[in-house]
């Protein structure tokens, strides 16, 4: 069996554990939990002798088992990523609160059916081969989302050009119509100039024939 023994706590205390065979797997399980630094999500590994002990906190929820090293990574925490899931669906928010082996007589069940399913059913490596590749694809598509956005700095030169014609463009529009109203106003001081120099000489004529600037003569 490549997983012998598995737990899920809340920091150190443990909620639910199980163990396939009779080894001290359990007191070196709780000196690992007080051994994670901090609180933040980890995937890491320890080992002991020839068996290696993997451990998944996510959400401040630990889930823990021990394998042998001939199992690798990949069944060990598919299994602990199925372990995790299936204990937050179904204690929720009690997992935050519960006391020391609170779930052990349900969960403990579940731990011992999983760690014999990815131990021994083919079926366990298939599924978690094709959650690989599925991940490869991933990666390949992030990447290729990587290449195109290395290209920004061109799409970014395009937009600033773009905008600059638009910039251009309403600047020109804006400085036709000024001008257009510069060289209305310009026709009409020019019609008045014309028309008040029209009355000018006008005025000029007729105060020579009528002899005076009162024009005396043609008043009469």
């Amino acid at each position: 069996m490549a997983i012998l023994y598995s737990l899920v706590a809340r920091g150190s205390v443990v909620l639910a554990e199980f163990s396939a065979t009779s080894t001290n797997a359990s007191a070196i399980a709780r000196q690992i939990l007080e051994k994670i630094p901090g609180n933040d999500d980890s995937h890491v590994s320890y080992s002991q002798d020839r068996y290696i002990f993997h451990v998944k906190r996510t959400d401040g929820l630990t889930v823990l088992c021990m394998a042998d090293e001939t199992a690798g990574r990949r069944i060990p925490f598919a299994f602990l990523e199925d372990v995790h899931g299936r204990f937050a669906k179904t204690y929720g928010r009690a997992v935050h609160t519960a006391l020391a082996y609170a779930m052990n007589d349900e969960f403990s069940r579940v731990l011992n059916q999983q760690m014999d399913y990815y131990s021994s059913d083919p079926n366990a490596d298939r599924i978690n081969r094709l959650k690989g590749e599925m991940s490869q694809v991933r990666n390949v598509m992030i990447e290729n989302i990587d290449k195109v956005l290395e290209r920004g700095d061109r799409l970014e030169l395009l937009v600033d050009k773009t905008a600059n014609m638009q910039g251009n463009t309403f600047r020109f529009r804006k400085q036709a119509r000024r001008f257009k109203s510069t060289l209305w106003w310009r026709n009409v001081k020019l019609t008045v100039a014309l028309i008040i120099l029209i009355l000018v000489v006008i005025y000029v004529v007729l105060a020579f024939v009528c002899h005076g600037v009162t024009l005396p003569s043609c008043i009469k």
